[in-house]
């Protein structure tokens, strides 16, 4: 089998360990994994799998040459100075970071969704991994939308602690503690804009000059790019007190008329969804953030009309915001890349 040169940026964060992990539950062709962090991770030692030991290296002075995949997590600031410098050294880069994923010349991709988009990789050897929000969420819309047209879309997220990093858990388990053993405490905040043990922040990134979030700005323009400019997305989102997997709840209005029914058969159909959503009023069963948590699929439930429109329909999805949501999402373009489009080193 062909291998390949691979190179993680931001392996010590939260996604870069996922990626090593999935790329070795996947059997991903590779030659070299090679993990890349800050100076300061330098030494520190991070597992490809679950025996093999990697020592992390500087991505500071680290030359891509010959790398042919780089999978990219370490934060957008970072990601803007050193994609450009692995894709002019020939690798492609596939990155999870915000940074380029509304330039016009880098596809955003789900690969249940919009596959093709993969082959304008060429133009600059950067493809863009969606919010993991989006992805979850268009995953589901994309099967609806074939078949019913969809017109307009209104989204409330509840995002976990590890969607902002490994700090924010660290700093949801330590309010947590204290709550746990005080009825009360000063709170010192760092990761959080306030208290999140026991609490919902309605406020995830900046604030822009609408009063929107950008990452509900963000769930807006990306789903837009990734499936169809003509349908309008509303956003809400929310951090919650949970360490894995996003929760959605999300209202549908389509152009073309639809049932119930109609809507599940079609989701029972489409690639990357699971339907947790028992036929019965007696018997009704739905999937949680944690039963989600280390699998890599979206799981709809609470499938239901919304009789206050001609065509309405809600339906709440759960997902690994780490593994679909970020690396999986990633190594899911990378096996397609190497597949139909990269010949072998």
């Amino acid at each position: 089998m062909v291998g390949y040169r691979v190179a993680v940026m931001g392996a010590t964060g939260n996604v870069g360990r996922e990626m090593l992990r999935i790329l070795a539950e996947r059997a991903f062709p590779t030659e070299e994994v090679i993990a890349l962090a800050s100076e300061r991770s330098v030494g520190k030692e991070v597992l490809f799998g679950s025996k093999q030991v990697l020592r992390v290296r500087d991505l500071a002075t680290f030359d891509f040459t010959g790398v042919d995949l780089v999978l990219s997590s370490p934060g957008a600031e970072i990601s803007a100075l050193y994609t450009p410098r692995a894709a002019s050294s020939g690798s492609v880069v596939i990155d999870n970071t915000s940074y380029f994923r509304m330039e016009h010349d880098v596809p955003l991709v789900v690969p249940e969704v919009n596959p093709q988009a993969i082959a304008d990789y060429r133009k600059r050897n950067i493809i863009s991994n969606p919010n993991c929000s989006t992805i979850q969420m268009v995953v589901v819309l994309r099967a609806l939308h074939d078949v019913f047209r969809i017109r307009r879309a209104v989204v409330s997220t509840y995002q976990s602690t590890s969607g902002a990093g490994k700090e924010a858990m660290d700093e949801l388990s330590h309010q947590s503690g204290l709550l746990l053993k005080e009825s009360s405490f000063q709170h010192r905040r760092k990761f959080a804009a306030k208290q999140i043990a026991f609490n919902i922040i309605p406020h995830i990134d900046s604030f822009m000059d609408d009063g929107a979030t950008r990452e509900e700005w963000k769930m807006a323009a990306e789903t837009r790019k990734i499936l169809d400019s003509s349908i309008a997305v509303h956003a809400n989102c929310c951090r919650v007190p949970t360490f894995v997997g996003h929760a959605e709840y999300v209202n549908i209005e389509t152009e073309r008329s639809l049932s119930v029914a109609d809507a599940r058969l079609v989701l029972e159909r489409a690639p990357g969804v699971v339907v947790i959503d028992t036929d019965t009023a007696a018997t009704k069963d739905y999937m949680t953030p944690v039963e989600a948590t280390g699998t890599d699929l979206v799981y709809v439930s609470r499938l239901r009309r919304d009789h206050t429109v001609s065509h309405g329909l809600s339906f709440w999805c759960v997902a690994d915001n780490l593994r679909k949501g970020a690396a999986l999402n990633a190594i899911q373009i990378a096996e397609i890349l190497v597949r139909d489009y990269l010949k072998g080193p």
